[in-house]
C-alpha cells in the first residue's frame, strides 16, 4: 500500500507541536505493516536546506497562488519526501505560521491551500520518480492545513481514499468567504453540509465533511469532540460522523527518548534508581537547592489550554511541602511574566524559550512532570515522563486520561499505578493532587513501584501503527 502523508510540519525537519512528531514517526512505524509512506511538506528554509543531494523535480505549477512552484522528490532525515519549492509562499524566516508581529501570516489560507492542492494532484495524477510511476492509494491529511485535500481531489476526479487526523480541533483554518474563488474552491460547497462555518470558510470543516475516514489522537479525545465543551463549534459535525471516527493514540520515538542512551542527560540509566545523577545535575543547572520534596518539571507551551494559570494558583500546595518546580516554556506573554515572578520564590526555576536538550534533562532529572491541561488531544510530555520514570500528574482529559493509570487506592493495592490524575480541571483539585503527589513521594517503596510501572508502560508506535494500517485498509476497501 502507498500512502501520502500531507503535513504542514514534520520532525525533525520543522516542528511547532505534536503534529510534527506524528508526521515524522509514522513512516518508519508503518513500514513494518507493509505500507510505503511518503510525506509532502512546504518548502520552508529548514526543509529546503535539509534535502539531500539528488532531489529531482517531478511536477511543476505555473500559477500556485501568486507564483510558480516546483514539486521535488527527495530524502531528508531518513524520510521520503515531496517538497513544494514555492519561495513566494514558504521561503520566510521565523515561525512557519506567524510573522514577526506574532500574528498569522496574512496569506496562510493560500500557503496551506497550496499544500492541499499539490497533494491532491499527486493523488489524482501520480508522479514519475527515476522512471518509475508513484501514485498513492490513500492520502493521510493532518489538521486544517490539509483540510481542502478531499475537495481538490474531487474536483480533479481523483479516486484515492482520504483520511483526516485532527490533532487539535481548536485550530480550524478560518478565513472569509471572499476567499472561496481565490482558493479555487466551488462556492456550491459553501453551506452547512460543506465548508461553511458561521459565515466563514473553514479548512478543517471541509476535511471533516468530505474525508472518507476521520481520526484523532486518543480514544477519549474522540469521545470528547462530540461534546459542546470540547468540540469548538464542530461537535455536531463530529456526532454526525461518529461512525467514521477513530481515536488512535500517539506514540513517541523510543530511540530519541531513551534514558539508557540519551546523550543529553548527566548519566544514562535503565532503572529509576539511576535518576539521582540527573536530578542533582538538574538542580545545579536550574539553581535549585536540595530539598525533601519532589522536584517537578513542566515542559510546555504557556497557554490557557495547558492549564498553567491553574498551576500558578495551586503552586503553594507543592512548595509548602518542600516540593520544587523547574519550568521550560514560552507562549502567552502574561503567563511568561507570571512564571518569572513565581521564580522569585525559593524552589521555583523558570526558563522562558525552548531548548530540546534541556527538555530531556528536565524530564530525566525531575521526580514528576505536571500536565494540568484543560484539554489535551493526546499529549506527549506525559509519555516522555513515563519513559524516564518521571511520574506524570495530569488532568483527566483526552489522551492524558488514556495513558496514565491513576494512583487510586485500588490501583496502588494492585501495584499498577503509573501517575496521578485530577478532575475537575481547576486550581483546587490540582492543589489536592499536588499534596497527594508529595504524600506518595514520602513513601519510597510505593514511589519506586510507580516509577518502575511507568518505565514498563508501552509508549512507542507499534500498536498505533497496526491500528492505522487497519484503518487505511478499511478506507480503501471497495464499498
Amino acid at each position: 500500500m502507498r500512502v501520502l502523508s500531507v503535513a504542514s510540519e514534520c520532525a525533525p525537519l520543522v516542528k511547532t507541536g505534536g503534529l510534527a512528531d506524528v508526521a515524522g514517526a509514522l513512516p518508519a512505524a508503518l513500514r513494518a505493516e507493509g505500507i510505503e509512506m511518503r510525506t509532502i511538506l512546504p518548502g520552508y528554509p529548514a526543509v529546503m536546506a535539509a534535502l539531500e543531494a539528488g532531489a529531482v523535480q517531478v511536477m511543476a505549477e505555473d500559477r500556485l497562488f501568486g507564483g510558480t512552484a516546483r514539486l521535488l522528490a527527495g530524502h531528508a532525515a531518513g524520510l521520503d519526501l515531496f517538497v513544494i519549492d514555492a519561495p513566494h509562499l514558504y521561503m520566510r524566516e521565523g515561525s512557519i505560521y506567524l510573522g514577526a508581529d506574532g500574528n498569522d501570516w496574512s496569506d496562510n489560507p493560500q500557503r496551506f491551500a497550496a499544500l492541499s492542492l499539490m497533494a491532491a494532484r499527486i493523488g489524482a495524477e501520480g508522479v514519475t520518480i527515476d522512471g518509475q510511476g508513484w501514485q498513492p492509494d490513500l492520502l493521510h491529511c493532518h489538521d486544517w492545513q490539509a483540510g481542502f485535500v478531499p475537495d481538490y481531489l474531487a474536483q480533479m476526479g481523483g479516486r484515492c481514499a482520504t483520511v483526516l487526523t485532527i490533532h487539535n480541533i481548536a485550530f480550524q483554518g478560518l478565513t472569509g468567504h471572499h476567499m472561496i474563488e481565490r482558493l479555487g474552491l466551488p462556492r456550491s460547497r459553501f453551506h452547512a453540509e460543506g465548508f461553511e462555518y458561521y459565515g466563514q470558510l473553514s479548512a478543517l470543516k471541509a476535511g471533516l465533511m468530505r474525508a472518507d475516514r476521520l481520526t484523532t489522537v486518543s480514544p477519549t479525545y474522540a469521545a470528547e469532540l462530540m461534546r459542546p465543551e470540547f468540540g469548538m463549534g464542530l461537535d455536531g459535525v463530529m456526532r454526525a460522523r461518529r461512525r467514521d471516527l477513530s481515536g488512535i493514540l500517539n506514540g513517541i520515538d523510543e530511540s530519541a527518548w531513551n534514558p539508557a542512551t540519551d546523550p543529553n542527560i548527566a548519566e544514562p540509566y535503565r532503572h529509576p534508581s539511576g535518576k539521582t545523577a540527573s536530578r542533582d545535575a538538574l538542580r545545579a543547572e536550574m539553581g535549585l537547592p536540595q530539598s525533601s520534596g519532589p522536584l517537578c518539571c513542566v515542559v510546555s507551551r504557556l497557554t490557557e489550554q495547558k492549564g498553567l494559570d491553574l498551576l500558578l494558583e495551586a503552586l503553594p500546595a507543592l512548595l509548602e511541602r518542600g516540593g520544587q518546580l523547574a519550568l521550560l516554556g514560552s507562549g502567552d506573554r502574561g503567563l511568561e511574566e507570571a512564571f518569572r515572578e513565581a521564580a522569585r520564590e525559593d524552589g521555583v526555576a523558570v526558563r522562558i524559550g525552548y531548548d530540546e536538550a534541556l527538555s530531556h534533562r528536565l524530564i530525566a532529572g525531575a521526580d514528576a512532570i505536571l500536565v494540568p491541561s484543560r484539554f489535551e488531544p493526546c499529549g506527549l510530555t506525559q509519555l516522555y515522563g513515563l519513559r524516564y520514570g518521571t511520574i506524570p500528574l495530569v488532568a483527566l482529559t483526552g489522551g492524558l486520561a488514556d495513558t496514565v493509570i491513576n494512583a487510586s487506592p485500588a490501583a496502588l493495592d494492585r501495584g499498577v499505578a503509573t501517575g496521578l490524575q485530577f478532575h475537575p480541571v481547576s486550581a483546587d483539585p490540582l492543589a489536592v493532587a499536588l499534596g497527594r503527589l508529595c504524600d506518595l513521594y514520602a513513601e519510597p517503596d510505593t514511589w519506586a513501584r510507580m516509577q518502575a510501572n511507568a518505565m514498563s508502560q508501552p509508549v512507542g508506535w507499534a500498536s498505533s501503527a497496526r491500528a492505522y494500517a487497519a484503518l487505511y485498509r478499511d478506507a480503501i476497501a471497495p464499498a
